[in-house]
């Protein structure tokens, strides 16, 4: 059987931090995960990550990661499998190799930055803007971060993060039998504003229409509907890589007997 391949875009949010436990704007400050935040994203690489499993990576091209540290130490807890080492490491880490992807470190995937609200809660947010005389009704997609970016200054660097995706990986491969295709899948590891806004405009929606949810070490899926690069889509169920566990069993079963014939 023949497939017809859609490559996908996932989108990885970093994992736990102290300040989003408490709800407050992480956007410059450099914070580690917590000890669990570590956990968690331990346990979403060894349930996603795997050529029998969501994130397969010997179908990834490209990997896109944060300038912050909490998200390139999210990067090397979901154990990709680079066959080079990260660009912040002096040496490879791990012996296995599962994927032949460039990691690129990219400005375009920083956090919104929060400038004068930075470190500050949204409730918090709305009281000194209340203080100051101004609408406390307070709406990052709408107002943006005085001192920091607009929604216009983000959709900018997104907008252009998208193009390059699409013109560099997903189209010399969008409708081509998978078997006769390179691989087209691009990982991203970043945050929760930035990640969300990426995800609205890569559907071509206004950031205003943002009314999506991505816990911290959560994970979500871009695609294209009808395997088509003008239908852009948010994948909001994917099933299971099938094709991988078949072949590995009808192997299983012709070294079993050839076991027996010997």
């Amino acid at each position: 059987m023949t497939y017809t391949y859609t490559p996908r875009c996932f989108i990885v949010r970093h994992g736990e931090t102290e300040w989003s436990i408490n709800g407050r704007h992480t956007g410059t400050t450099d914070l580690p995960l917590t000890e669990n935040g570590e956990k968690r994203v331990l346990a979403t690489g060894k349930a996603l990550v795997g050529n029998d499993r969501l994130i397969a990576p010997k179908n990834l091209t490209h990997i896109y990661v944060s300038p912050r540290s909490r998200a390139q130490r999210t990067l090397e807890l979901l154990d990709i499998g680079c066959k080079d080492k990260l660009p912040w490491q002096e040496h490879r880490v791990n012996d296995l190799i599962r994927t032949t992807a460039n990691v690129e470190i990219t400005q375009d995937i920083r956090e919104w930055d929060y400038g004068d609200y930075e470190g500050l809660t949204s409730a918090q947010i709305r009281e000194q803007r209340r203080e100051q005389g101004l609408n406390p009704d307070w709406n990052i997609w709408r107002d943006g971060c005085p001192g920091g970016e607009s929604p216009a200054d983000v959709t900018k660097r997104v907008d252009r993060l998208i193009t390059e995706i699409r013109e560099n990986y997903h189209k010399k491969c969008i409708g081509k039998q998978k078997h006769l295709t390179v691989p087209g899948d691009v990982l991203m590891v970043a945050h929760g504003h930035i990640l969300r806004a990426f995800a609205i405009r890569w559907v071509g929606k206004g950031l205003e229409d943002a009314a999506f949810i991505l816990e911290a070490g959560g994970v979500g899926i871009l695609s294209y509907e009808h395997h088509q690069l003008s239908e852009p889509a948010i994948l909001l169920g994917g099933a299971f890589v099938v094709d991988d566990i078949v072949e590995n069993a009808e192997l299983d079963a012709l070294k079993k007997n050839e076991t027996k014939g010997n």
